[in-house]
């Protein structure tokens, strides 16, 4: 199996385990204002971007995963075409995690959900 240097491989994990988090946390928050609140002409905007969201997040823990698998099965070295792909993935998700949690978090506050 090609190696990855650890701290990039621990990055990729550490940040798979926050999309999984914005992941639950969407689907958990447009669950309870769905049950809560029901679709409304009002609540039909935000439970489509808590979808939106969730879809987000997911795209990206996918990504991370068939890049690793790629790499996993890679002999004898990470070309570097390869590891300049998962540098981007990772600058590109760390810059976008922040909006898509706040997102959660405004929808959350505008509903006065828990």
């Amino acid at each position: 199996m090609a190696k990855i240097p650890p701290e990039i491989s621990e990055t990729i994990w550490r940040l798979k385990r926050q999309l999984a988090d914005v992941i639950d946390t969407a689907r958990s928050t447009e669950f309870f204002l769905f049950d809560t609140f029901g679709e409304t002409k009002r609540t039909i905007v935000y439970l489509d971007d808590l979808q939106s969201v969730a879809e987000q997040a997911t795209e990206r823990f996918s990504q991370f995963s068939s890049l690793q698998i790629r790499i996993f099965n890679v002999q004898p070295h990470v070309p570097g075409d390869m590891l300049e792909l998962v540098m981007q993935s990772i600058a590109t998700t760390q810059a976008r995690l922040p909006a898509l949690e706040q997102s959660i978090r405004e929808i959350r506050t505008e509903w006065e959900l828990p």
